[in-house]
């Protein structure tokens, strides 16, 4: 590596040979994907147009911040007026740390990154209802804890019995019942009994302080208050996108789009909303709206990374194929909204640094902010919804949401009263150029209309998150638009060998 033979990591392995001799490809969408296009395409010597409807890019990757502006399809536009310096994210907010390529663009843009504490055992778990636990906010490790106890308990009483796998030795048996003990806490008569995992009702100290550990909560109570429900109970380091350690932009996530805009600002057209896209017997035709009227743009290729909501409505030739996997694919209903405090009473009152509260409301989740730790203020993420509750949500006036989060999280939180002092929300299934948080396949539909999208329709090529299996994630649309680019360089580069002679377009 020292000499320059080896390259550092496997996502900087990009080096495309051949030049684009100044091809005109004009990109749809400066988000995440369409710049990406836009920047390496660039370096091979396209000329690149980015045709972006709103006024600023990045789509989806974007910080709320004092002076954001955001309007929805059936409300009013709203600017946010927190105070200087704090900010949210609307969009994406994580980064994992095997998703090599967003980290690359991090490091290669300049952009520096901090650890984002996903997983919190001192958050809570609050479940509504009428179980002996429920209305209750629980810490997560005691709830993790009681439910890994009482399962491992169970376990080693079968194996004691002979009862799991008749397969096994009996020193194979006794080596799972050691594992079983050690993983659940159990006691020398292998029964679960709390210990320090779960934290303690009064905190070991200096002199005659031991320190007080609660009883573990019973396991009827747990089941009984929801808290084993599955789209409920979540262990989030099980997942492998969310295993720790994590990352995040400092100073926010939008400063990966705007490092990416001052690498191809020149390029860029804003406030230009795509109305038609063409195909050409040479080239493209693109249609579109700003301030001046309708324009027209000619260009030998396109990459378009609308949304697919967004582009079932934009006027296309595209082929039925192409045009039924467009319509058929859908997007997901999400929403955040950001709370601003006075004071960081989680961390103050809690000892909650990071992390995330889970609940089986409307809520669904709320995300603690992982920096500026011990600062005067902070936003919190008040609720983090999906699907049928942030469709509900989502039908609410901004004014409305605030008070629903804030009715609700004041259940959990009863410093919301005495702290709060404003908010800020988004829902991207109402938002007009996204109509979705991400795309969701079904087995049928990355099937059957998936592959259609993954190919050129004639001179027109398909990149964003939506085309890869990293939905939801930056890394989606980073890897989408690496693979559209060296895709429609090895056709260009392709066709000047077969015909040297001549300027091949199409």
């Amino acid at each position: 590596m020292a000499l320059g033979m080896l390259k550092a990591a496997p996502a900087h392995a990009y080096n495309l040979e051949g030049k684009g001799n100044g091809k005109r490809v004009i990109i749809l969408g400066a988000g995440l994907a369409g710049m990406t296009c836009a920047y390496e395409l660039t370096k091979l010597g396209y000329n690149c147009t980015v045709l972006e409807a709103r006024e600023r890019t990045g789509g989806r990757c974007w910080s709320i911040r004092n002076g954001s502006k955001h309007g929805e399809l059936d409300k009013p536009a709203v600017t946010a007026s927190f105070d200087e310096g704090l900010y949210f994210n609307a969009g994406p907010s994580r980064i994992p740390h095997h998703h090599q390529l967003t980290l690359h663009y991090c490091k290669e843009l300049g952009v520096p990154i901090q650890v984002y504490n996903n997983v919190n055992e001192s958050a809570y778990y609050y479940a509504e209802g009428k179980g002996p636990l429920s209305n209750k906010k629980i810490r997560n490790r005691e709830v993790h804890n009681d439910i890994r106890g009482y399962m491992t308990e169970m376990m080693a009483k079968t194996m004691d019995h002979g009862n799991l796998d008749a397969g096994l030795t009996k020193e194979d048996a006794e080596k799972v019942i050691e594992y079983l003990m050690a993983e659940g806490g159990l006691d020398i008569d292998k029964l679960y009994k709390a210990s320090a995992r779960r934290g303690y009702l009064e905190s070991p100290g200096a002199g005659n302080r031991p320190g007080k550990i609660a009883d573990p909560n019973k396991l009827a109570d747990l089941i009984h208050s929801g808290l084993m429900d599955p789209d409920f109970y979540n262990v989030a380091e099980y997942t492998y996108e969310l295993q720790m350690t994590m990352f995040q932009a400092l100073g926010g996530m939008d400063q990966i789009a705007k490092a990416l805009e001052k690498k191809v600002a020149p390029m860029l057209k804003m406030s230009a909303e795509v109305t038609a896209i063409t195909n050409l017997p040479e080239g493209v035709k693109i249609t579109y709206k700003d301030a001046k009227g309708e324009q027209v743009i000619n260009g030998d290729m396109c990459i378009c990374t609308l949304p697919l909501p967004v582009l079932s409505n934009v006027n296309n030739n595209f082929s039925p194929e192409v045009s039924k996997a467009i319509d058929f694919i859908s997007y997901n209903q999400t929403g955040k909204i950001g709370l601003q405090f006075k004071r960081r009473f989680w961390e103050e009152d809690e000892n909650i640094y990071g992390g995330i509260t889970h609940t089986n409301n409307d809520l669904t989740q709320i995300f603690y902010p992982s920096y500026d730790y011990l600062s005067k203020k902070g936003i919190l993420i008040g609720y983090y919804n999906f699907n049928e509750k942030a469709e509900r949500v989502g039908e609410l006036s901004f004014t409305d949401r605030e008070k629903l989060a804030l009715q609700k999280g004041r259940l959990i939180h009863p410093q919301y009263d005495q702290e709060f002092e404003r908010s800020f929300s988004v829902s991207w299934h109402k938002t007009k150029y996204n109509q979705g948080g991400w795309a969701v396949y079904s087995n049928t539909t990355r099937k059957d209309y998936y592959p259609a999208l993954l190919k050129p329709d004639k001179n027109v090529y398909f990149a964003g998150e939506h085309l890869t299996y990293l939905n939801a994630w930056m890394a989606g649309a980073f890897e989408s638009a690496r693979s559209v680019v060296a895709s429609l360089h090895g056709r260009v580069t392709e066709a000047r060998v077969a015909y040297p002679d001549t300027n091949v377009k199409g």
